[in-house]
């Protein structure tokens, strides 16, 4: 049976799960517990996108709606571990710092 989903979507997600495992066993890591929030976000982003791109290429067998199922209830939790992650992040010691450059000198006259 064809994958609906290319290859790219499970590689994305697999090496979020990697770099959470890695954020749980380095309970000291700030570092660590950024790269897992900020792959988070990135495969909510590239996740709508694919099944956007390839949901109507779908032939809704059993197994293949009980996929898409899965799939769109992982990217529906994926806030949910972000919210988590990021308490996590403020726990370690993390803050939220947004640096904007010359951009943050410019004015309203």
């Amino acid at each position: 049976m064809e994958p609906w989903l290319p290859n790219t979507y499970s590689w994305s997600n697999f090496t979020v799960l990697a770099l959470g495992v890695w954020a749980i066993a380095q309970r000291d890591s700030v570092d660590a517990i950024f790269m897992f929030l900020t792959g988070l976000l990135l495969t909510i982003l590239t996740d709508i996108i694919h099944f956007s791109l390839y949901y109507h290429l779908v032939v809704l067998t059993d197994t293949m709606r009980f996929c898409t199922g899965m799939a769109i209830f992982s990217l529906l939790l994926k806030p949910l571990s972000c919210f988590f992650a990021y308490q996590m992040y403020r726990e370690r010691g993390g803050e939220y710092a947004l640096n904007l450059g010359k951009l943050g000198n410019l004015r309203a006259s």
